[in-house]
């Protein structure tokens, strides 16, 4: 009997590791890593952060898994319907994930990026120290990422609250849902924090009005996507100090152009996209148990529902 094949498609450095997983964990699963040169009705499972243009080549692919949170690098018209489609949801991205927003937010509440400021300026000044219940945290988005973010927020002693299109019930968190529930959320909000996934919803939603809405003087953490946010408003939003400061990890394009204003903004920090990373030892466990769950006929974990985008 031919063997299966699963292929992998990203970062080729990352991939020799999942290579050395497979071997470990899976060895009854032949690895291969992309550009791939055997014969591709062989292939049952890929794992891409861009797949193929044309995946009609692989006429027996079964599973077509992100090394991602997200999906919206791919283009779902080209997956056959036959392909289950799951985004990676794995320990090592809910962590990283955890440990970036803590930091943007705790920067922002302990005025780091003033005192970074301030001693170019050799300056010294101290600045009110606020408790944490003082400052409210809002993040748009509840799936698993922003459930770990509020849970480690709310014990840090931030007063949270979440916002997402469907009706959620968190302990300690107030949760608001739907266009109509928006308003409020943002009106509470000191901190907002972006994990929305990207979907033509959602594109474009941190735009004047809703900047307009948050209490004078807010910031903004964005660990979404770049399409989320309409970058003239946030310029205009700054310099009116209707918000504060940004933290952005993601921008439209990545990178930004070396005479993007955002580069040289003072009340503007940009990281390029690291807020999380996909850890192998871990993505190829949940990886492993979602290829055990798909030929069990059991639903795969992260599975994507097309219709959503997410």
């Amino acid at each position: 009997m031919t063997a299966e094949v699963f292929l992998y498609k990203a970062d080729p450095v990352r991939g020799a590791e999942w290579a050395a997983l497979f071997r470990e964990k899976a060895p009854q699963l032949a690895f291969a890593q992309w550009p791939y040169r055997g014969d591709p009705a062989r292939v049952r499972y890929l794992a891409a952060w861009v797949p193929p243009a044309d995946l009609s080549c692989f006429p027996n692919l079964e599973v077509l898994f992100s090394v991602g949170a997200g999906i919206d690098q791919f283009d779902l018209s080209t997956i056959p319907p036959r392909v289950a489609l799951a985004r990676m949801v794995e320990p090592g991205i809910v962590k990283g994930m955890v440990e970036y927003v803590t930091l943007a937010v705790l920067s922002l509440h302990r005025e780091w990026l003033t005192y970074r400021d301030q001693q170019r300026a050799a300056q010294w000044q101290a600045l009110r120290v606020h408790p944490a219940r003082s400052r409210r945290i809002g993040v748009m988005g509840l799936g698993v990422l922003a459930q770990a973010v509020l849970g480690q927020l709310r014990g840090l002693g931030f007063p949270c609250a979440g916002w997402s299109r469907s009706s959620h019930t968190l302990e300690g968190v107030e949760c608001y849902a739907g266009a109509d529930a928006l308003p409020a959320f943002l009106a509470r909000t000191d901190v907002l924090i972006c994990l929305l996934p990207l979907t033509n919803d959602t594109r474009g939603i941190l735009d004047r009005r809703l900047f307009s809405l948050l209490p004078r003087g807010a910031a903004l953490v964005n660990c979404g996507r770049g399409p989320h946010l309409d970058q003239e408003a946030l310029l205009e939003a700054l310099d009116a100090q209707q918000l504060s400061s940004a933290i952005l990890d993601v921008c439209e394009p990545e990178p930004l152009p070396a005479d993007h204003p955002f580069w040289r903004h003072p009340q503007i920090m940009l990281t390029p996209h690291i807020a999380s990373m996909t850890q192998p030892e871990t993505a190829v466990d949940v990886i492993l148990d979602n290829i055990e769950r798909h030929r069990t006929g059991q639903v795969l974990t992260g599975l994507v529902d097309r219709a959503r985008g997410y």
